[in-house]
């Protein structure tokens, strides 16, 4: 009988996640009305009441004790079902695939390679999200993703991917350079280009902290160029613009091209990173044979990077 009110648990597990019919119905694409007679139908069936308004005058709504201790098994249920729904449509021709990436590892590290996926799983359709944002899994339906952080996403699965360092580049034909390398007597000349991708991130290293950390304590590092996306201070580096810090992850196929040079890489001044990329998903879709296949590809093409 319980099965009859699907649609009802699943407008109350929204409701609840959001707090609120109209954001509820917007996910669902119903009206805040349908969402609301939904939740009273369920409610009517129950014999209790599953939400209160948090206050008069405002539309946010609060779980009663007894819906708020039952929302997690509802949807470790629809989980499950999303699942088995999944493992259906592997069975299909054609499988969709959805990736969740920045917008500069896309293309800096995963476009690159990306091909060598779809020709080894021709029948997976890979569909890329490239949000800068951190995006829900859940709510947005992603299957899997690369995040960069510290390793661990509330209700996510991370598997280390990839460990990197921190490092000065340059355009090879940089005007300040000497046979390729850079004068220290120099480097106050430099433009320096900060990326603010993870200005947020007080554990991120900056100039000063790579200029401290290299005996340069003496060079301003409060003037340059600001830019808030990875991908695009490097493309200033090699366009000239001035220097980088380039985590090695993302140009090291700009390095092997010749598109950027390391110019104190005699020196070995390269900063570690605390923080990697990792693979991420939800725990129950770490069973599905799509997200299995692309899992394993990156751990592959990370391996054969070292």
């Amino acid at each position: 009988m319980s099965l009859a009110y699907l649609n009802a648990l699943r407008a109350f597990e929204a409701a609840a996640r959001h707090q609120s019919f109209s954001a509820a119905a917007a996910e669902l694409n119903v009206t805040p009305a349908a969402v609301g007679q939904q939740v009273r139908s369920l409610e009517a069936w129950l014999g209790i009441p599953l939400f209160t308004r948090a206050g008069s005058g405002t539309a946010r709504l609060m779980l009663t004790d007894i819906a708020r201790s039952a929302l997690p098994d509802i949807q470790a249920g629809f989980d499950r079902l999303t699942v088995g729904l999944a493992r259906l449509k592997d069975a299909g021709v054609h499988t969709g695939l959805t990736v969740s990436v920045s917008p500069a590892f896309a293309s800096k590290w995963l476009l690159p390679r990306i091909e060598r996926f779809q020709q080894a799983h021709p029948r997976l359709d890979v569909l890329l999200d490239t949000n800068a944002r951190s995006v829900d899994f859940q709510a947005e339906r992603i299957d899997i993703g690369v995040r960069y952080g510290a390793g661990k996403w509330p209700g996510l699965t991370a598997l280390h991917l990839m460990a990197e360092t921190l490092f000065p580049v340059c355009a090879p034909d940089y005007p300040l350079l000497k046979k390729g390398r850079l004068p220290e007597k120099v480097l106050d000349r430099c433009t320096l280009i900060h990326d603010l991708s993870m200005a947020g991130d007080p554990d991120y290293p900056t100039w000063r902290m790579w200029m401290d950390a290299s005996g340069f304590t003496g060079i301003d590092t409060d003037h340059g160029l600001r830019i808030n996306n990875s991908a695009a201070v490097l493309q200033a580096a090699m366009d000239g613009q001035g220097l980088a810090l380039a985590r090695s992850v993302m140009v090291k196929d700009d390095l092997a091209a010749g598109r950027l040079i390391r110019p104190f890489a005699d020196k070995g001044l390269d900063c570690p990173l605390t923080q990697a990329y990792y693979v991420v998903y939800r725990p129950e879709c770490g069973e599905l044979g799509k997200v299995q296949a692309f899992r394993d590809w990156l751990l592959s093409e990370a391996s054969a990077q070292h």
